[in-house]
């Protein structure tokens, strides 16, 4: 007879604590140091200036990649 046939019997999980364990603290620690990544969307025009040198220097090298890069 198993156990999970028996309406005695109940199973039950507790929840888990994803940020349990201290990795709430550590993920503060990381948060407030100085040279923390932040990301966030204020400057989109320089991340785009940037992404499009990148793809013209692809352009460039075509031996590099054999897909073709912004010209869909």
């Amino acid at each position: 007879m198993s156990i999970f046939q028996n309406p005695k019997h109940q199973i039950a999980f507790s929840q888990p604590d994803p940020l349990g364990g201290g990795l709430a603290e550590e993920i503060a620690a990381e948060q407030a140091e100085s040279d923390a990544i932040v990301l966030e969307d204020s400057d989109t025009s320089s991340l785009s200036d940037q992404w499009s040198s990148v793809i013209e220097e692809v352009k460039k090298a075509p031996d590099w990649f054999t897909a073709t890069v912004g010209d869909e």
